[in-house]
């Protein structure tokens, strides 16, 4: 019996030595002059005994690269955002005992139209807030993984940074200094848990 040199045409000769065909030829788009990014010649997955994946359509390339765009990216998590925050708002208004309260007249029972009026008021708010938050955290994170070219946690980190640098400067250098040290941490710490 020949020795096998990994290529699929001597899969045919040799049938009993599929599976070290396989892996060979797996080896060769591995460690072999094949390996890399940029390689002369595609890799065929029927080459392995897999099904060949058929080439996108310019309609299927056109809707990746728009939902790939930072656009997009912002515009998903604003409505995340929004959705969260307001369900967020809802939850807190529901549990807070002073909902309804009116201050000038402290023994009157609030009736069901002014605790829905004050829970709709606060859901809305926080639904707003974390609706920009979303937009500018993505935003920021897919400029910097588009100028940086890579995908880490650094480009989180810093996105933090200046999402929690823009909603404290409102208040003060200090304040934006410390929002901007506060949710870099956050993007750390989460970034770390989630990869």
């Amino acid at each position: 019996m020949a020795a096998t040199t990994g290529r699929p045409e001597e899969a045919e000769e040799a049938p009993g030595l599929a599976p070290a065909l396989q892996y060979s030829l797996l080896l060769e788009y591995l460690v072999g002059e094949n390996r890399g990014p940029r390689q002369a010649r595609a890799f065929d997955p029927a080459a392995l005994g897999g099904f060949p994946a058929p080439g996108k359509s310019p309609e299927q390339k056109m809707v990746e690269r728009a939902m790939e765009s930072c656009g997009f990216k912002a515009a998903l998590a604003c409505v995340g955002g929004f959705v969260l925050g307001g369900a967020f708002g809802m939850f807190t208004a529901g549990i807070d005992t002073n909902v309804g309260f009116d201050p000038k007249d402290p023994y009157r029972t609030p009736t069901a139209r002014e605790v829905l009026k004050d829970m709709g008021q606060r859901g809305m708010s926080n639904a707003k807030n974390f609706a920009i938050v979303g937009a500018i955290f993505s935003c920021t994170e897919c400029l910097a993984e588009s100028y940086r070219g890579k995908s880490d946690w650094k480009n989180s980190v810093m996105s933090g940074c200046i999402t929690g640098g823009a909603i404290g400067f409102r208040a003060g250098l200090k304040a934006g200094v410390l929002g901007c040290g506060g949710f870099a941490a956050f993007s750390a710490l989460i970034d770390y848990y989630l990869r």
